[in-house]
């Protein structure tokens, strides 16, 4: 239960947006919301029928279910994203903001256009995305953003200098935030994994792999229900006093 406005509100009858949802860490984030039963947006941008297939299996496990496309680089987009969910009596009170897409190469081989891509769906989104569906849960006194980024965001990744500094920036958002939204009851955490067995990996060959592994004070990539585990965590109304954390899941390879 959670209580907003005095009121009692079973978490079956919250709401779940994630956005980025139609494949991996996203895919099994909705399918561990709707494993309890919960509305579960399931957001996309150009993945149909992957997000059909996510949102069969959300189903499945009981969930009460809407799927819904936008370019989260627009604020009209989301803007419209908001009307339709509104339309259908739907009102996040969790806020995942997962969606995000990776660049590998080096920054002398960056362009202007790969550099404010990366910046304006790992970034951008996640503040547009923030501002337009915070005010429900600043009324209600309760909301849970959660921010997916990256252990490059901390630390930092050679190649991947443009991806480290939008989950760089991710952070930092995440940090100031939550304390603009404390007050109200609205928690703002972000899950920064390291090495994730998802389509992400798939750059990297067998060997390369069995390196990275090695590397890994765990012995092996992370599994997504391992981090959609984290992230259900801190959505829960009894996690309300983590706060502005950057919590990163990587096996021990970064301390």
């Amino acid at each position: 239960m959670i209580r907003g406005h005095g009121e009692e509100k079973n978490i079956k009858d919250m709401t779940v947006l994630v956005t980025g949802a139609s494949r991996g860490i996203g895919a099994q984030i909705a399918l561990r919301f709707a494993s309890v039963g919960m509305n579960v947006v399931i957001h996309y941008m150009n993945s149909h029928e992957a997000a059909n297939e996510i949102a069969r299996s959300c189903i499945e496990l009981g969930a009460k279910v809407y799927t819904v496309s936008a370019d989260l680089r627009s604020k009209e987009q989301i803007d419209r994203m908001k009307e339709k969910l509104e339309a259908r009596g739907l009102k996040p009170d969790i806020l995942v903001n997962n969606a995000g897409i990776s660049h590998y190469g080096l920054l002398s081989d960056t362009d202007e256009e790969q550099w404010d891509n990366v910046m304006a769906v790992n970034l951008k989104g996640v503040y547009l995305c923030s501002q337009t569906f915070m005010p429900y849960m600043i009324a209600q006194r309760f909301g849970r953003i959660i921010n997916v980024s990256s252990v490059w965001g901390i630390t930092g990744g050679s190649c991947e200098v443009v991806y480290s500094a939008a989950k760089g920036g991710v952070n930092a958002f995440t940090k100031a935030l939550a304390k603009e939204l404390a007050p109200s009851g609205v928690t703002v955490n972000a899950v920064a994994p390291g090495a994730v067995r998802t389509e992400m990996m798939d750059r990297f060959d067998p060997e390369e792999l069995r390196q990275l592994e090695e590397e890994i004070p765990a012995g092996r990539l992370a599994a997504p229900e391992e981090i959609s585990s984290l992230v259900y965590f801190l959505a829960l109304p009894e996690s309300g006093y983590i706060t502005g954390q950057i919590i990163s899941p990587n096996g021990g390879w970064m301390t």
